[in-house]
C-alpha cells in the first residue's frame, strides 16, 4: 500500500509540473550532434535550460562530430528513442516542453526514400520534358537520417515516408509535444511521376504540348497563363500531397504541428494554415535605425537578404484567420558572426517579430555538448549561440523574462486587424521565375523576389508605414469568410472591416465570384487603382474572359465595391483609420484581450521619436506597462473622440499600451532636463575570463580595455568599473533619475553605494535609480561589464584551432567560408560610455 501511495504522489507530482509547461517561455532549437547524447548530460542541460527561463527544446538531430562516430545512436533506433523518450519525461518533471523535427537535418527524406519517391526535376529540351532526379540529399543529415529529399509532390511519398516513424512510435508513450517541418529547401524540384497527368485533369489541357512556354521569355499572354496553370497545379500538389497528409498523420498521433511553409512553390497562406503553429523565421539582422546598434559588417545582403516583417506577417495572418493561438519564429540565425552576437542585438529583432504578430519564439539555438567539452564545447555551424558557454550566458535569463513577459499578454489576446489584403499570387506566377527549377520559391532570404517589387508588396509596404492595421488572405481562404452585420466574420470570430485587392491584372474566376458573394453580403471592398483585367487559366480562356467581364460588371455595380488610386480616403470612408503610432515612427501591433480591452505591443526600432503625445483609435483610458521592469502608470487626456497618451519611448525600447474601463488619475509626466557626466578616474580589476585575468588599470577617459597591456586585447570575460563621485547639488529636488550608461560593450551589472540597481543588457543602456540612494559626497558607483567571447576566440583559434572537429560543414563564418577568428581585430569592450545622471 505505501508503494502505491508513493507511486500516486509522484505521478500527481508529474502530472501537476506536467501541467506548468509554458509557451510563453522562449524556447530553443537544440541540435544533437550525432545523436552522441547521454542521459545525465541530458538532465544536467535541461535543469540549465529551466533556470535560464526556457520553456522548451526542439530536438534536432544533425551530423556528428569527429572521432566519435561509434558513440553516435542512429536515429529513431531503440536506443535513440530510449533517450528521446528520457528526454520528453525528464522535460515533464522539469517543466520543459519537447518538440521534434519529423527527421534529421532538413528537409524531410531520409534511408526510406527510394529514387521512385525522390524528388524530381523537369527540363524543356526541344519542347520535350527531360526528367530527372535532383539527386540532393537530407542536408546536415545525422547519422540514420542520410538519403535523399522526399518528392513532395508525390502522391504516396509523405505516407511512405511517415511509415518509419510508424513503426518507431508504436508502444511508446513519453512523446514530444509537436512534430516540426523546416522550411521548404527541395531546390529545383518540380514535377512528379503523374504530374502531367494530375495537370490535365485540372486544367483540362496537355501541359506536355505546351512545355515551351515555361520558359517563354516573351510577354506573351498565353505563355502567362500557362506558366500560371503550372504554378497552380503544383500549390495544390503540395497542400494536398505534402503539408496536409503530414499533419494529419500528426494530429492523428497526438501531436501538434509546426510548420515553415517558406521557401515553398505554393500559396504560403494556405500552407501555413495546415500546421497547429505556422512558424516564420528570421534570418540575419535587419536595418534598424538604432543608435549604438551594431550590425555586422560582413553580413551578406545580397546572399542572404534581410528580415522583413511583411514575410512574417504571412505566418500570423494565416494563424489570426484560423483561430490559431500560437504563431512561431526561427529566431537569431547568423545576427553577427560566431562569438560577436550581443543581447542587444537580439531584442530589436525579437520586437520586430512580435510586431508582426509572432508570439511563440524558438531560438536558434543551443547545441547539446557534454559538460567535458573543452571550451566552447560543440557548437552548430550557423551563430547565435544561446547556450550555457555563450558570452552572455549568465544574462540570458534577463532576455528570457522579457520575452515571456511580452509572449505571455500577446498569447492571452486576439488579433484587432482592420483590413483582409487580398494576396495576387497569380501575378506572381505569370512572370518568368528567379529560383531553380524556373519555379518561384517563396522564401524569407530575398523578398524582393517576389513579393516586394509586386503592387501587392508595395501596397502592404505603405499600409505599415501608415499605421494600418491588415492580415493577408488567399483566394483559398476566401470562401471561409462569413458576413456579420458589414463586417467580415472568419472561422475563428474574428472579424475585419474591409477587403483591400492591390492593384492586379489576373484573378480566378471563383475568387471573383467570393468577393461578388461578399459583397452583396454588405462588405466593403475596395480595388486599388483598377479592377483585374483577365481571369487566369488557359484553357477556354476566350469565352472564360467574356463570363469573367460580366461578373465585374455586376461587382462594379454594387454600392459597396469601390475602384480607389486615394486609399487613404476610402479607407476612412469605410471607417478604417491609421494609428497615428506609426506617423510618429514606432512599430506596433494592436490586439484585443480575451475581456475586450485594447492592447497595443509599440517597440521604437527608428530613430525618430523619443517622447511626445500620441493618439490612440478609441475613446479609452490606457496604461503604459515596462516589460523589461513590469512598472505600469497611466498618461493619458483626451482629444475629441480619441485617446492620447503620453510616450516616453527612446529608440530600442518597447512598451505595451493597456486599455482601462477604469478612469483613473493621469499619471505624472516626467520629463528629465538635466544631466550630469560621471568621469574619471575609473579602477578597472577584471574578475573572471579567458586566457588569463589582465593586471588592474586605471583610465582617466572611458575606452576599449582592448587598449591596455597585458593580455586585455585577447581577454573575454567580466570586469569591474568602479569610481567615487560627489551628487550634482540639485539632485536631491529631482523625485526620478536615470543611470545612463552609453556605449555598453556588452552588459553592465550596476551597484550604487553598494546597493545592486540593476543589469543594463539592452539599447538604450539606462538604469532607473532611486534619487534616496545618492549621499552629497563620495558615492560609489561599481559596474560589473561583460564582453564577447570573440577577443579570447582569436587567441584561441591561433593556438588551438582543435575545438572545431564537428562532420559535414564544421564550422563555418558568416560568409559560409571556413570558420579562422585568428585574423580578428579586437572587439571593442567594457565600459566605453559617457556615464551621465539624467534627471528632471
Amino acid at each position: 500500500m505505501r508503494q502505491l501511495l508513493i507511486l500516486l504522489i509522484i505521478l500527481k507530482s508529474l502530472f501537476i509540473q506536467a501541467q506548468t509547461i509554458s509557451t510563453a517561455k522562449p524556447w530553443t532549437y537544440w541540435w544533437w550532434m550525432g545523436s552522441t547524447v547521454k542521459k545525465e548530460d541530458i538532465s544536467t542541460q535541461l535543469q540549465s535550460f529551466k533556470a535560464s527561463g526556457i520553456g522548451g527544446v526542439h530536438i534536432i538531430p544533425i551530423y556528428g562530430v569527429k572521432g566519435l562516430e561509434k558513440e553516435a545512436i542512429p536515429f529513431l533506433s531503440p536506443e535513440w528513442l530510449d533517450v528521446m523518450q528520457f528526454t520528453v519525461t525528464e522535460g515533464k518533471r522539469l517543466g520543459i516542453g519537447v518538440d521534434m523535427t519529423t527527421g534529421t537535418g532538413w528537409p524531410f527524406g531520409g534511408p526510406n526514400v527510394s529514387e521512385s519517391l525522390a524528388a524530381k526535376t523537369m527540363v524543356v529540351k526541344e519542347g520535350k520534358p527531360d526528367i530527372n532526379l535532383t539527386k540532393q540529399k537530407v542536408k546536415r543529415a545525422a547519422p540514420g537520417g542520410e538519403g535523399y529529399v522526399l518528392d513532395p509532390f508525390h502522391a504516396n511519398a509523405m505516407s511512405h515516408y511517415l511509415t518509419r516513424f510508424d513503426s518507431a512510435f508504436k508502444g511508446i508513450a513519453a512523446l514530444p509535444r509537436s512534430m516540426y517541418m523546416d522550411s521548404y529547401e527541395a531546390y529545383g524540384a518540380n514535377w512528379t511521376v503523374d504530374f502531367a497527368n494530375e495537370f490535365k485533369k485540372r486544367r483540362k489541357y496537355d501541359i506536355l504540348e505546351n512545355l515551351n512556354a515555361l520558359s517563354d521569355s516573351t510577354p506573351n499572354p498565353s505563355s502567362e497563363l500557362i506558366r500560371i496553370d503550372y504554378h497552380q497545379t503544383l500549390a495544390e500538389l503540395l497542400l494536398e500531397r505534402y503539408a496536409i497528409p503530414w499533419t494529419k498523420w500528426s494530429k492523428e498521433k497526438g501531436f501538434v504541428t509546426r510548420y515553415q511553409a517558406h521557401g515553398s512553390p505554393g500559396n504560403l497562406l494556405d500552407l501555413y494554415a495546415a500546421a497547429d503553429i505556422p512558424e516564420t523565421e528570421s534570418f540575419g539582422t535587419s536595418r534598424f535605425d538604432i543608435p549604438g546598434l551594431r550590425v555586422d559588417p560582413d553580413y551578406s545582403i545580397e546572399q542572404f537578404g534581410t528580415p522583413n516583417p511583411l514575410a512574417m506577417k504571412f505566418a500570423s495572418s494565416a494563424a489570426h484567420l484560423n483561430g490559431k493561438r500560437l504563431v512561431s519564429s526561427e529566431t537569431g540565425t547568423w545576427l553577427a558572426n560566431h562569438f560577436k552576437v550581443s543581447l542587444s542585438q537580439i531584442k530589436p529583432q525579437i520586437d520586430e517579430l512580435f510586431a508582426s504578430g509572432i508570439n511563440h519564439v524558438f531560438y536558434h539555438g543551443t547545441n547539446y555538448s557534454p559538460p567535458g567539452a573543452p571550451y566552447p564545447g560543440w557548437l552548430f555551424y550557423a551563430s547565435t549561440h544561446f547556450g550555457p558557454t555563450s558570452h552572455f550566458a549568465k544574462e540570458l535569463p534577463l532576455l528570457n523574462q522579457y520575452v515571456a513577459f511580452c509572449q505571455e499578454r500577446l498569447q492571452s489576446s486576439k488579433p484587432d486587424n482592420d483590413i483582409l489584403v487580398y494576396f495576387p499570387i497569380h501575378d506572381l506566377w505569370a512572370t518568368r521565375a528567379k529560383s531553380s527549377g524556373n519555379i518561384h520559391l517563396l522564401e524569407v532570404h530575398h523578398v524582393d523576389r517576389w513579393l516586394l517589387d509586386l503592387p501587392f508588396g508595395k501596397l502592404s509596404q505603405n499600409l505599415w508605414n501608415a499605421g494600418y492595421t491588415f492580415d493577408f488572405i488567399s483566394d483559398l481562404q476566401l470562401k471561409d469568410l462569413n458576413v456579420k452585420g458589414n463586417k467580415l466574420l472568419t472561422p475563428a470570430n474574428i472579424t475585419y472591416k474591409t477587403i483591400l485587392i492591390p492593384s492586379s491584372t489576373y484573378m480566378p474566376m471563383k475568387t471573383l465570384k467570393e468577393l461578388k458573394r461578399l459583397s452583396a453580403a454588405g462588405v466593403n471592398i475596395i480595388f486599388e487603382d483598377n479592377l483585374p483585367k483577365k481571369v487566369s487559366g488557359y484553357n477556354a480562356h476566350s469565352s472564360n474572359q467574356q463570363a469573367f467581364e460580366k461578373e465585374l460588371l455586376a461587382l462594379q455595380k454594387n454600392v459597396n465595391v469601390h475602384t480607389s488610386s486615394n486609399l487613404k480616403e476610402s479607407l476612412t470612408k469605410n471607417k478604417v483609420f491609421s494609428e497615428e503610432i506609426a506617423e510618429k515612427g514606432l512599430t506596433f501591433i494592436r490586439k484585443r484581450t480575451e475581456d475586450g480591452r485594447t492592447l497595443y505591443f509599440v517597440t521604437n526600432l527608428a530613430n525618430t521619436f523619443r517622447e511626445g503625445w500620441v493618439k490612440l483609435g478609441g475613446g479609452e483610458h490606457f496604461t503604459r506597462i515596462d516589460p523589461l521592469g513590469g512598472k505600469s502608470e497611466m498618461a493619458f487626456r483626451n482629444s475629441g473622440d480619441r485617446q492620447e497618451v503620453f510616450l516616453q519611448l527612446l529608440p530600442g525600447q518597447s512598451c505595451f499600451l493597456e486599455s482601462t474601463k477604469e478612469a483613473g488619475k493621469p499619471g505624472e509626466i516626467v520629463t528629465y532636463s538635466r544631466s550630469y557626466e560621471i568621469k574619471g578616474p575609473w579602477e578597472i580589476t577584471f574578475l573572471n575570463g579567458r586566457p588569463l585575468r589582465p593586471a588592474p588599470a586605471k583610465m582617466q577617459q572611458l575606452e576599449s580595455w582592448t587598449v591596455l597591456p597585458d593580455s586585455a586585447r585577447y581577454f573575454s570575460g567580466t570586469a569591474l568599473y568602479k569610481i567615487s563621485f560627489d551628487a550634482p547639488a540639485d539632485l536631491n529636488k529631482s523625485k526620478s533619475v536615470v543611470l545612463d550608461l552609453g556605449d555598453v560593450r556588452e552588459t553592465a551589472n550596476v551597484k550604487l553605494n553598494g546597493k545592486a540597481v540593476g543589469t543594463a543588457w539592452s539599447i538604450p543602456f539606462r538604469i532607473e535609480l532611486d534619487a534616496a540612494l545618492f549621499k552629497p559626497k563620495n558615492n560609489v558607483l561599481e559596474i560589473e561589464v561583460t564582453n564577447l567571447s570573440a577577443n579570447y576566440m582569436r587567441l584561441r583559434d591561433t593556438q588551438k584551432p582543435d575545438w572545431k572537429r564537428f562532420e559535414d560543414i564544421n564550422i563555418v563564418d558568416i560568409t559560409y567560408k571556413k570558420f579562422d577568428a585568428s585574423k580578428w581585430e579586437p572587439m571593442p569592450s567594457g565600459l566605453l560610455g559617457p556615464i551621465k545622471l539624467i534627471y528632471e
